[in-house]
């Protein structure tokens, strides 16, 4: 019989207009201690988000996406904040904060293999229905 893990997981949202608080689901961060998995998934519909704000910073945005992937990776090439250990990565990623590119709070969930319990949450939260139809 499979082994059940529980892992932590959280939505990556871009708010390009912080004080509308309309935001656009970007990503996923998974976090599974027992398996050593940290790992965040990012699929922007930049058509979506130019529909919230026609004038966000694309670049910006590019930009802070590629840094939570590298933090989770770690390593030098994530700063300082990619020497701490994976778990403190996480909880530094999924920290509330005022920004463009902000958090869902922490869910959990249980299963036997994290890249699909990531695909299945990318195609839950993330992907928008018209994409999902052309898969």
């Amino acid at each position: 019989m499979p082994v059940l893990h529980t892992y932590d997981y959280a939505v990556v949202r871009v708010v390009p207009r912080v004080e509308r608080g309309e935001f656009i689901n970007a990503g996923i961060i998974l976090s599974c201690d027992i398996e050593r998995f940290l790992q965040a998934r990012i699929e922007l519909d930049e058509a979506a988000l130019l529909a919230l704000d026609a004038q966000v910073d694309l670049g910006a945005v590019r930009t802070a996406l590629a840094a939570i992937a590298a933090i989770c990776t770690g390593g030098e090439g994530a700063g300082p904040i990619g020497r701490l250990s994976a778990r403190e990565r996480f909880h530094w990623l999924v920290a509330p904060r005022s920004t463009i590119v902000q958090t869902s709070p922490v869910h959990t969930g249980r299963c036997t293999e994290m890249n699909a319990a990531i695909e299945h949450l990318l195609g839950q939260m993330v992907r928008r229905q018209e994409r999902r139809q052309e898969s």
